[in-house]
Formats: structure tokens, sequence, C-alpha cells
């Protein structure tokens, strides 16, 4: 496998971590199209562990994001701050409330969010590269944060969120669950995922094209 692609986790379950079907669509495709790939998550704490068949926070509770996306990852997974650029073609973020909670404050703070140091670092590696960057579901929403102002991206058709990265700068585009978004002068590509998704299929599809043109921009 001669293209190498990271991809950055922030836990294991939709409500506070890396959404489970998005993580595994990214990592079936990536691996029928034979890229190889390592996963990567911050070692930092979650923001908090909820249960996900009530939906509650579970009180008093406590969780690693390391060692939470290592069920994702079957245990192959390093600490963020080993993630070097130079090893790789390319980088995707799959979604889930992580994103938003424990990459970023967005949940709490909105447009006002902070990103995770090691988020910052890591991608603006990809970003000065040029390298492909991919993000789904909520992940998008970091975007202008992360990489600067005037870059287009999706997150479906949420008025509020899409209000968001509006307010930071961002260019946001209304997009289906099926399809992307891509910008090619930054080379970032996004879809909605979970944002709109009422079936894995429909996730599928989007996640199967985004990682497809993140194939093709990592031949340009």
């Amino acid at each position: 496998m001669s293209k190498q692609v990271a991809v950055i986790l922030s836990g294991c379950g939709v409500q506070d971590g890396s959404e489970i079907y998005e993580t595994t669509l990214t990592l079936l495709r990536l691996d029928q199209l034979g890229i190889g790939y390592r996963c990567f998550a911050p070692d930092i704490g979650q923001h908090h562990v909820i249960d996900h068949r009530s939906g509650e926070v579970a009180d008093g509770e406590r969780r690693n994001v390391l060692v939470e996306s290592a069920r994702l990852a079957r245990g192959e997974i390093e600490p963020l701050t080993e993630l070097d650029a130079d090893d790789f073609d390319a980088v995707i973020l799959p979604g889930g409330f992580g994103a938003a909670k424990n990459l970023s404050n967005f949940a709490e703070a909105g447009a006002d969010m902070v990103i995770q140091g090691d988020l910052v670092e890591a991608l603006a590696a990809f970003h000065e590269d040029r390298k492909p960057i991919g993000l789904m579901c909520v992940a998008p929403v970091m975007v202008p944060r992360l990489l600067g102002p005037g870059i287009a991206v999706t997150i479906g058709h949420d008025p509020g969120v899409a209000g968001a990265i509006s307010s930071m700068g961002g260019l946001h585009r209304t997009c289906s669950v099926e399809d992307i978004v891509v910008d090619f002068e930054h080379r970032v590509v996004t879809t909605p995922a979970y944002m709109l998704a009422t079936r894995i299929g429909e996730a599928a599809t989007g996640i199967f094209k985004l990682v497809d043109r993140i194939d093709e921009l990592m031949d340009l």
C-alpha cells in the first residue's frame, strides 16, 4: 500500500466520541481502495460520558479519549502528538459529538470555540503541505478555526451550525446526505454523514465519495 492516510478519532460513540458507523465506513473504504491508514486520538480526558441508551450524562464517570478511540481501532492507535504529517498523504476526521466536545468545545462555546491544541498542530502541517483533508458530520465546523477563513465546507443544512461556520469566516455550502463538497483550492473535502443520514446506506454513499475524492486528490 503506497498511499497512507491518518484517521483522527475523538472517542467511541456518537454522543461523546467518534461516530462508530462513520469511522467504520471510512476505514472500510480506505481498505477497499488499497490505501493504508493509521489511527490517532488525543490523550486527554473526555468532556463527559453519555449513556447511549438513555442519552443522559453518566455523572461521575470519567474516560480517556485515546483509550476509548482504541475500541474503534481494535487497539491499533497512537497518541495524536505522534502524528507526523510527513508520514502521510492525507488525513480524515470522522464526525460524532466528540469533534464538538473533545477535539473542540463547539458544543458549549459555539462560534467562540477553541480547538484542542494537538489537533491544531497536526492539521496545520497537512494544510501547509497541501495534503488533502477530509471531515464529515459536525467535524467541518472546526475548519475556519483549524485552517483559516474562506474555505468551503458542508454539514448539510442545519441553520445553526451553518451560521456558526459563516460567522467564523467559513463558507458553508448546503449539501445532501449522499454528496460531498470539495474546496479544490484548499484541498478540503466534507460530507454531512449523520448530520443528515437516517440509514447507514445514506451515510455510506457520501462517506465513500469523500474517501474516493481524497484518493483522487492525493494523485494531484
